[in-house]
Order: C-alpha cells, then structure tokens, then sequence
C-alpha cells in the first residue's frame, strides 16, 4: 500500500496583523469572507455576543453570562441583540480563537484609547478584547433612527482596548471639519465619532421623490468627526436579489427554491 499523498491547501491571504493592549495577536484573514484568529496568552479573555465564534482551541474556556445586569438585558431586548455575552479564556498556555464574518466585506480592527468611543451599526460588533466596553445606543433623534436607514439603535465601544467589526464591502473613511455635512444614502453609514450628529433629510423636489430612485430619505452626518461608509448594506444587495426569489406557492417543493433561484439569475 502506497503512502497516501499529502493534501496542501493554499494559505489564506492575510489582510492585517496586530497586537492588542493586553498580549493577544491577532491576524484577519481573507478578502471578501474574512475571519479574524486570536492568539490569546494564558488568563487572556476576548469577549463576543453568544454565536460569533467560528473555531478555537481545545484549551479555550467559554463562559456565558448576561453581561450588564438587568439593565443590559433590557437594552438587549429592546434592540433585539443576543441576550447573551460570551467570554472566551485561554487555559494552560497559549490559545487561538476565530470569529468570522457573516457576510462579503471587511473586518475592521479599532484600537481604542482610555475613554475613547465609536459609534457602530447595529450587529456590527465582532469581538472585542475585555477591556472593551460595549453597549446600546440610541439615535437622540427620532427622525434619523426610524427614516435614516441605519436604525434607531447603533452600538456604541468604548476603550481602552482592541474590537473588531465587520462592515459590509468595502470601506470609505472621511473626516468632518466642524460644520461640514455629508449625505448618505440609506444604509451606508457604518460607523462615526461620537462628535458626529446624526440626522435625516427629506428629498427635494417631485420629480427626484418620483423618479430618483433614492428614496425619499438621506442621512445627513455634520461633523467635526470622522465617519466610516461601507460600500455594500446588506439591505441595498436583498433588495436586489429579491427580484430573483421566487414566490411562494401552494404545494411548492422547498428543495426546488435554489435551482429556481440560479436559473432566474442566469436567464436575466
């Protein structure tokens, strides 16, 4: 019997590298589908909303809790985030552990200084060094949350430390001189300053209400701040796929949805 041949698999791309404030190494791999691994020293606890770990170590301890008391599972509740906070330790030496994205985009590392805050989209948040604080934020302005596009509620870090979040394609990163407004269209705000205000405006006139194509909203963001845009919201590429889906119909077999759903795309 012949030797069985070694299977070799390309490495994954790596797109960053890094260290956090407490030890860990960190590197983000892939493109489009992207995971970040974490080398975690021994005692060294990364945490992440229960559900985002891809894959870990044998001598990794899990432990899961409602991080914040009562008061942070209501906010949880009302946001409609897990209720749950898993923490992640690395026992009898050194750890690795994985998140991965669930969606094509980018995996961002922020590092954070004592008391420094971002302002994230809902469901961005990845994992974060323990250090890190995380926590609901509420649009102050109605108006902004229930027509803007990016929700009435947004996640808000806080260092010291490192965090991780993933935005959906590509990132465009511009810096707000005091007073100056950018417009957004709905969904492509991924993460601002806290120094930045947030609210909605109104599209002029009938005929781009009618016949724009944009909506009847925009997001408007008045710095000083910085703001981070993300190329591709998930709702913007459903809402284009949703012409392909078919629809539901009485005595329809579930296993034919996806061939259906391949050959409406290739006979566009």
């Amino acid at each position: 019997m012949t030797n069985p041949q070694r299977i070799d698999m390309p490495d994954p791309t790596i797109a960053a590298k890094g260290k956090g404030t407490g030890g860990m190494d960190y590197t983000i791999v892939g493109t489009t589908m992207q995971a970040v691994i974490c080398e975690l020293d021994p005692g060294e606890t990364i945490v992440s909303q229960s559900g985002g770990m891809a894959w870990m170590s044998g001598n990794i301890t899990m432990n899961t809790n409602m991080s914040g008391g009562i008061g942070g599972l209501l906010r949880r509740v009302v946001s409609g985030e897990s209720l749950f906070v898993a923490e992640y330790t690395a026992t009898n030496g050194k750890g690795i552990i994985s998140f991965a994205s669930d969606f094509p985009g980018k995996i961002v590392p922020i590092t954070l200084a004592a008391g420094q805050e971002v302002i994230a989209q809902k469901q961005a948040f990845l994992c974060a060094e323990k250090s890190v604080t995380f926590d609901i934020f509420f649009q102050r302005k109605l108006g902004a949350g229930f027509f803007g596009g990016e929700g009435f509620i947004m996640e808000r870090l806080k260092g010291p430390g490192v965090a991780f979040v993933a935005f959906d394609g590509e990132i465009v990163e511009y810096t707000l001189e005091a007073g100056q407004i950018l417009k957004v269209d709905t969904g492509y705000v991924a993460m601002i300053e806290p120094t930045v205000s947030m609210d909605i405006e109104m599209v002029g006139g009938f005929k781009n209400i009618l016949f724009g194509g944009e909506g009847l909203f925009l997001t408007t963001l008045k710095g000083p701040g910085r703001i981070w845009l993300q190329t591709m919201p998930m709702m913007v590429l459903a809402n284009s796929l949703a012409q392909y889906m078919p629809q539901a119909q009485a005595g329809t077999n579930p296993a034919n949805i996806g061939g259906n759903v391949i050959n409406n795309l290739f006979n566009q």
